[in-house]
């Protein structure tokens, strides 16, 4: 079995690399930090190739489909995003476009590629990782927010088209909440609430996705704010969020 994986110089998309190399996967790693994907792959006991890309990069993205086409890749897994954090007039739109760029474009581009790949020969999964943000507006994340609705909706649509094909391709969409990696570092903020560790949500997203599951959110507290999210409005959700995000501003100063 083979896996690709974005995103795997830290956080989640390491430990998944981590953890499917336990379970023998050949992997494929992705980045832009070649030292550390290549420290990575020396730590790992299974036959893993590194791939350096910039995601941001629309041209970069559909070489890597291109160069990466005839490795029969089993699972796919796009976990490669940032966020950009901010007030919306405020934010730097340079940012923002590269954001959008990770987190859709890329993400747009690989699953379409490998879905068709995958339905060739019938099998295969697609792992996009969005986040609990795709569940709710995000003012103060408001871009980020809307960009991980967007890899939780077209995932979504796709596992409902697989289905009515009967087929055996899968995907799946990790939507965890705040996980203790480096993105709210570069997002310059700080976790208003105590975060899962990445392992957990490593293994945890990998077997629920490995066991068929298509929506995948780890910890008891994200599964009930989901459950409980249905009883109020957009609007009243959203001055939620506000509240939270709000806090990751004032938890700083």
């Amino acid at each position: 079995m083979k896996a690709m994986i974005t995103g795997a110089t830290s956080g989640i998309g390491y430990d998944m690399a981590k953890y499917l190399a336990e379970k023998n996967y050949e992997l494929i790693l992705i980045g832009r930090n070649k030292e550390k994907l290549e420290a990575l792959q020396q730590e790992l006991p299974t036959k893993t190739k590194v791939v350096i890309v910039d995601l941001a990069n629309e041209q970069k993205v559909k070489e890597l489909c291109v160069l990466t086409k005839n490795e029969d890749i089993d699972l796919l897994i796009n976990n490669a995003g940032f966020g950009v954090f901010g007030d919306f007039c405020e934010t730097d739109v340079a940012a923002e476009l590269e954001m959008i760029d990770v987190n859709i474009k890329a993400v747009h581009i690989l699953t379409k590629f490998f879905l068709k790949e995958m339905q060739k020969k019938d099998q295969g999964i697609i792992l996009n990782v969005a986040s609990s943000a795709a569940f709710y507006a995000g003012p103060l994340f408001s871009s980020y927010y809307a960009s991980k609705s967007y890899v939780y909706k077209l995932s979504l649509a796709l596992a409902e088209e697989l289905h009515k094909k009967r087929s055996h391709v899968q995907v799946s969409i990790l939507c965890p909440g705040p996980v203790a990696t480096n993105f709210n570092e570069r997002a310059g903020v700080s976790f208003s609430v105590k975060p899962l560790s990445s392992s957990y949500v490593a293994k945890y997203a990998i077997d629920q996705c490995l066991a068929g599951k298509i929506i995948i959110i780890p910890g008891t507290k994200m599964k009930l704010a989901k459950f409980f999210s249905h009883f109020l409005s957009d609007k009243q959700l959203a001055k939620i969020t506000y509240k939270i995000q709000k806090k990751k501003v004032t938890s700083d100063e």
